[in-house]
C-alpha cells in the first residue's frame, strides 16, 4: 500500500480548501480591478463630459452681447486696439462666473468661464477656470492670476505646454475684451506662491504691469510640481468696437 485512506482523505480536503481559497482571492483581484477599472473611467473621461457641459453652461448663461458684425457683410469688425486705462470690474463674491478665456493657440478648444476662488468643490471641479482671490482683477494693474485642471474635470489647461512666448490670451468680461501676451513659463514647487504676486517672482514689490498668471499642475496625471504662464497686457478693446484680430486669425 502507498498510502492510508485518512491520509489520502486529508490531502485532498486540504487541497481543495487551496483551490477554494486560490478562487476566492481571484474573485477579489478581478472585482478590485473593475472597480479599478471604473474609477479611471470616471475620473479620466466621465468627468470631462460633465466638466465640459457644466463650463458651456456657465459660459452661455453669462449672456454676453456678440461682437458686432458689419452691416453689409455680416463679417465680423476687428476691435480696435486700446492702451489707455481698461475698465476694471471689482472682485465679485465666491463662486461667480465673471469672464471667459480664449487661447487661439489651442485650436479648437472651447470658450471656457472664469469664476471667482480657487478650491476644487465649487469652482475647479465644475466651473473651470479660477481666480485666486485677491489677485489683480483683469486689465488692473498687477497679476490677474488664475488657476485651472490640466487634467480631469474638462481640463481647461491641458493644453497649457504648447503655449509659446507671444501667444494670445485672450479674457473677456461683458463690455471689454483684454489681450494678453505670454512673457514666459516656468515650473516651480506648489510652495512657491510667489507666481501669483502682484510682482509675479518679487513679494512685496509694487506692481507697474498690468499682468496675468496661469497655474496648473505638473507633470501630467500628478500635483508634484506646478506649470506657470506669465504673460502681459497688450491692448484692451471695448466689445463693442469689435472682435481682437488675433481670435478672427485663429478662426475664434
Amino acid at each position: 500500500m502507498t498510502g492510508t485512506p485518512g491520509r489520502s482523505a486529508t490531502r485532498g480536503r486540504a487541497s481543495n480548501a487551496a483551490y477554494a481559497g486560490l478562487g476566492v482571492v481571484g474573485e477579489l483581484l478581478i472585482t478590485l480591478g473593475l472597480l479599478l477599472l471604473g474609477f479611471l473611467v470616471w475620473q479620466l473621461w466621465w468627468t470631462d463630459v460633465i466638466g465640459n457641459r457644466e463650463q458651456a453652461q456657465a459660459v452661455a448663461a453669462l449672456a454676453f452681447t456678440p461682437a458686432p458684425t458689419s452691416s453689409a457683410s455680416a463679417a465680423p469688425v476687428v476691435a480696435t486696439p486700446r492702451h489707455d486705462d481698461p475698465p476694471v470690474l471689482a472682485e465679485p463674491s465666491h463662486a461667480t462666473t465673471f469672464a471667459t478665456l480664449q487661447v487661439p493657440r489651442w485650436t479648437g478648444e472651447p470658450i471656457r468661464p472664469i469664476s471667482q476662488g480657487t478650491d476644487r468643490q465649487t469652482v475647479l471641479d465644475v466651473l473651470g477656470i479660477g481666480h485666486y482671490d485677491g489677485t489683480a482683477m483683469p486689465g488692473a494693474i498687477g497679476n490677474f492670476a488664475v488657476a485651472g485642471h490640466r487634467t480631469t474635470f474638462a481640463k481647461p489647461f491641458n493644453r497649457i505646454a504648447e503655449l509659446q512666448l507671444g501667444d494670445p490670451l485672450v479674457v473677456r468680461t461683458a463690455d471689454t475684451w483684454y489681450v494678453y501676451t505670454v512673457t514666459s513659463t516656468q515650473i516651480v514647487r506648489p510652495s512657491d506662491v510667489s507666481v501669483i504676486a502682484p510682482v509675479p517672482g518679487e513679494p512685496g514689490a509694487t506692481p507697474t504691469e498690468r499682468s496675468i498668471t496661469l497655474t496648473t499642475c505638473h507633470p501630467m496625471f500628478s500635483a508634484t510640481q506646478r506649470y506657470i504662464v506669465h504673460g502681459t497686457l497688450a491692448y484692451w478693446a471695448p466689445v463693442s468696437s469689435g472682435t481682437p484680430v488675433e481670435l478672427l486669425a485663429a478662426g475664434g
